[in-house]
């Protein structure tokens, strides 16, 4: 399940091209899940049933952002530190809608205030269907290692679903935190990004105990160049170019062939320009594994 970039729950701003590239569209795949941020329960209750008229199928509360510019206005992260409030949302939101109601959060505010039982005590008590926590501090952000003692803490403490995430980069990590904090389910972020496989990989090594190989070049090209096409379709050429800079970067990271074009790269503002330069760029690439075929077969 993927759920959806975090959508404001003020509704003045649902009519932006960025809020509506955010709501349901025609064709999602299911389950559908919008994520909604905000930090006044009868504004998060009406966001809540908008989206699910838009097409939602699970709502998704967002308690664990630790922007700056999110934080700012209380919200995200910035919630867990007013454990009342945190409950008159949840609730509201429950009590709004039909459907599910699932919540992210971090283990608290601050190393020196953890509060992820309360948190996930509250949650449970509002009728929160699964809680997904990410195993750092709103003042850890995404430094250090993440917490499983708190994952494992809050599994024994409720006994909603709890979704695991923080650091789960491999198939073997994966089956290590799934293992060591009980957790009903994984949540992968950051190590998604220019490795789409992981899912992959992880569901292969799960069921079989054996890893996949690398996907091959051209696997790779083709993934890349169907995942351009769809960024340039979806948010419309001029910003899809731009937006696909981030991910081309991911998918490249670390490659010296890469780095040297990353300029030539930048500066293409068409989407058929950007094609054909990432096109070019694995053709080089395959030319270059063409001899060490050759080598080994000999």
């Amino acid at each position: 399940m993927t759920v959806s970039e975090m959508m404001t729950s003020d509704s003045s701003l649902w009519h932006t091209a960025k809020s509506r590239l955010r709501q349901i569209h025609n064709n999602d795949p299911e389950p559908r899940s919008v994520q909604i941020v905000g930090t006044e329960p009868r504004q998060m209750a009406a966001a809540a049933q908008f989206n699910v008229i838009q097409g939602a199928q699970i709502i998704d509360i967002n308690m664990g952002c630790p922007a700056k510019k999110v934080c700012q206005k209380a919200a995200g992260a910035a919630l867990l530190r007013d454990e009342k409030l945190v409950g008159r949302i949840l609730e509201s939101v429950v009590n709004a809608v039909d459907v599910p109601v699932t919540l992210k959060i971090r283990t608290g505010w601050s190393r020196q205030q953890k509060n992820v039982l309360q948190i996930a005590g509250i949650a449970e008590n509002a009728g929160i269907q699964a809680l997904a926590v990410h195993g750092r501090t709103r003042e850890d952000k995404y430094q250090g290692l993440a917490e499983y003692d708190s994952i494992a803490a809050v599994k024994q403490a409720v006994s909603i679903p709890i979704v695991a995430n923080g650091d789960i980069n491999s198939p073997e990590k994966a089956k290590t935190v799934l293992e060591y904090t009980q957790a009903d389910a994984l949540m992968i972020g950051r190590a998604a990004q220019g490795c789409p496989w992981i899912f992959q990989e992880i569901n292969h090594y799960l069921k079989t105990g054996s890893k996949l190989p690398q996907p091959t070049l051209n696997e790779k090209r083709d993934l890349i160049i169907n995942h351009l096409i769809a960024l340039h379709h979806f948010y419309g050429e001029t910003r899809g170019v731009r937006i696909a800079r981030k991910h081309l970067g991911w998918y490249f990271n670390n490659q010296p062939e890469y780095a040297k074009q990353r300029k030539i790269i930048n500066q293409a503002e068409t989407a058929k320009k950007q094609l054909s330069i990432i096109k070019g760029l694995f053709s080089q690439n395959n030319n270059k594994a063409e001899p060490e075929k050759e080598e080994m077969a000999a």
